[in-house]
């Protein structure tokens, strides 16, 4: 199996398992609301296509962010902490980084799956127990590399136990660097004040068994379910 890390979205990444990591907060806030409860998660790019969905599918609410702001307009922002309690079956949910990036994947690779911390060592079995090559896809920031994407996309390379390319070998070594992981996802400036509790959040390791995936494309959303 071999293993890859693909640092920004501008690099392309084709075939075998994505596994898409926005640690804060996208795919974090996506483990954690299924975990808690929600049927299903729908990532979609624009705002007015997520309101429109809202609108559409009946019981649903929709969450999001740009520049870590909560969008005007929204039931909710893009916090894990605030999907704690199911509202709907349906989460719509369009972000800065993280949705793109889910959408991106779904067009290149054959399986996606939603990697964080919080399901670090569930998303890494998952991915492993294919045999297929595996491609961890680092969300970034604005399609630039973003030092807590790559800190994440290190510690599941080392549980993947694959044959990594330089670019995985690269971000094991920069995961390494750090002494845990609040350290390694603070390490980047983050976003407005007032995200410490989230940040918190998204830094403990192993706490959900959640491995969410591609379903399927509902419309021009992806569809994430467990």
């Amino acid at each position: 199996m071999r293993v890859h890390v693909a640092f920004t979205p501008a690099e392309e990444s084709s075939g075998g398992i994505g596994v898409v990591v926005d640690v804060l907060r996208a795919s974090s806030t996506i483990v954690q609301a299924l975990a808690s409860g929600y049927r299903r998660i729908l990532c979609c790019a624009g705002i007015d296509e997520a309101l429109a969905l809202r609108d559409s599918v009946g019981d649903a609410v929709v969450g999001g962010e740009r520049d870590a702001i909560r969008i005007g307009g929204f039931d909710a922002g893009a916090s894990p902490r605030e999907f704690l309690e199911p509202r709907a079956e349906t989460l719509v949910l369009s972000t800065t980084n993280g949705t793109r990036a889910i959408l991106a994947a779904a067009s290149a690779c054959d399986e996606v799956l939603i990697g964080s911390l919080l399901n670090l060592r569930a998303v890494a079995a998952g991915a492993r127990a294919s045999g297929r090559d595996v491609a961890v896809l680092c969300a970034g920031f604005k399609r630039a590399f973003a030092l807590d994407d790559a800190y994440c996309a290190g510690r599941i390379v080392e549980l993947l136990n694959g044959e990594p390319t330089d670019a995985a070998k690269a971000a094991v070594l920069l995961a390494g660097s750090f002494p845990d992981a609040h350290a390694g996802l603070t390490a980047r400036t983050y976003g407005p004040p007032g995200l410490e509790e989230d940040i918190a959040w998204c830094a403990r390791e192993s706490v959900l068994e959640t491995v969410p995936r591609l379903s399927r494309m509902v419309g021009t959303a992806a569809e994430i379910t467990l």
